[in-house]
């Protein structure tokens, strides 16, 4: 089984423009994302995939390996698909580009929902932990996600799921952790499907793959990214290097 791992770069960003290139204890955040990636040892490959030249020359300037977008793209997940369309893989991760302090226990444990799905079954996998502060159960930015009892995906939302009508019945929220693995073909699935209504009402693209029947195992970590988002994050993130 080759598995790569994929890191969509785009240049632009609403909240911090450039964030991706910006400087990180010597090095540029991208450039520090794709290293930790590399170091993690769990891939075959690690490519950077991204619509800027600056990005593209950032990381094969460094000998790393770098895809340039040709179309424009709505979603990460259109943008991978493009990228390895005629690579010879068979899972792929997502990793964030603007998260540098990778972990690799949650990613092993992505993975290992592939090596363990021998009838095929899972057609992506992602992460998921439990949150019990009341004000992130209601934090429209916090992506919740409900499950089977196999551990499937039944829904995600932005909205607050499952919602407490009783109370004290054992509900667990948890929040989806956007780290995916896809199967190629749900990657080039996902790829010539159309948004549907779901989708654009959430802004999940997750909800595509659902919406059109594929299933995607969750796993539960305690793990929290450290993204960076904003200037002030960026702040943060220089003070740990």
């Amino acid at each position: 089984m080759k598995i790569i791992a994929v890191i969509p770069a785009r240049y632009a960003s609403t909240r911090f423009p450039a964030k991706l290139m910006q400087d990180l204890g010597g090095k540029t955040v991208i450039l520090r994302t794709y290293e930790a990636a590399t170091s993690t040892q769990l891939f075959d490959d690690v490519f950077v995939v991204t619509d800027s030249d600056l990005i593209y020359d950032e990381i094969v300037s460094h000998g790393g390996k770098a895809i340039k977008s040709i179309k424009e793209h709505e979603s990460g997940s259109d943008r991978i698909a493009e990228a390895v369309e005629n690579l010879d893989v068979d899972i792929v991760m997502n990793v964030q580009g603007d998260e540098p302090f990778i972990d690799i226990e949650p990613l092993a444990k992505v993975i290992e929902v592939f090596r363990n799905d021998l009838d095929q079954k899972v057609d992506l996998a992602s992460l998921m932990r439990e949150i019990t502060n009341e004000a992130d159960i209601n934090n429209p930015n916090n992506v919740k996600v409900v499950v089977d009892q196999n551990g499937f995906a039944l829904y995600f939302s932005r909205s607050v799921i499952p919602y407490p009508r009783e109370k004290n019945v054992g509900v667990r929220y948890m929040q989806h952790i956007g780290i995916y693995a896809f199967r190629k073909q749900a990657l080039l699935d996902f790829y010539s499907l159309p948004m549907q209504s779901l989708e654009a009402s959430e802004k999940l693209e997750q909800l595509r793959y659902l919406e059109f029947g594929k299933r995607i195992k969750m796993v539960e970590t305690s793990h929290v990214g450290i993204g960076i988002d904003t200037p002030e994050d960026l702040e943060r993130a220089r003070k740990m290097v």
